[in-house]
């Protein structure tokens, strides 16, 4: 379902600027601020979007750079395993990829997760992608770093 009005307004206030390409709200808090949302593969001017999942919620924003600050990506790239993150890339990649219009010929994204194709890149790209239902295993490593208070009740 495309973004509504309220919800252009809502990520405009979030980014401080408009949004450059299409998107819906796929993950919200309780009473419907937007955490997670979809981009479409390509932004307004035809430049390729290789973040279809993006983190938009401001303190769950700042919870995940504290993990990336801590040594957190490098860590996280550490522990999970390497066969099991390539497949997460292909999947969100060929998910993304799927969105583009039949017969596009243009330029396109590339990579997965963060537009990259191996290792983590940006554990916010991974997190969005995780609590928008993706499997990704490093969303869920941050996850189970976050602290309880600042995670999604979502509704």
């Amino acid at each position: 379902m495309p973004a509504s009005t309220d919800d252009v307004v809502a990520l405009t206030e979030l980014l401080g600027r408009s949004p450059r390409a299409d998107f819906d709200v796929v993950v919200r808090r309780a009473g419907g601020r937007p955490v997670v949302i979809r981009n479409a593969p390509l932004l307004d001017d035809g430049t390729p979007m290789p973040t279809r999942y993006w983190l938009v919620d401001p303190e769950l924003g700042v919870a995940v750079a504290r993990l990336e600050s801590a040594g957190g990506v490098r860590e996280a790239e550490g522990v999970v395993d390497a066969d099991v993150l390539r497949a997460a890339h292909a999947r969100y990649a060929a998910e993304r990829d799927a969105a583009l219009a039949p017969g596009h010929d243009g330029p396109r994204p590339h990579g997965g997760v963060g537009g990259t194709r191996t290792g983590v890149k940006c554990l916010h790209a991974h997190y969005a992608y995780f609590l928008a239902g993706g499997d990704d295993p490093v969303g869920r490593w941050v996850d189970e770093h976050l602290p309880d208070d600042v995670k999604v009740k979502a509704t």
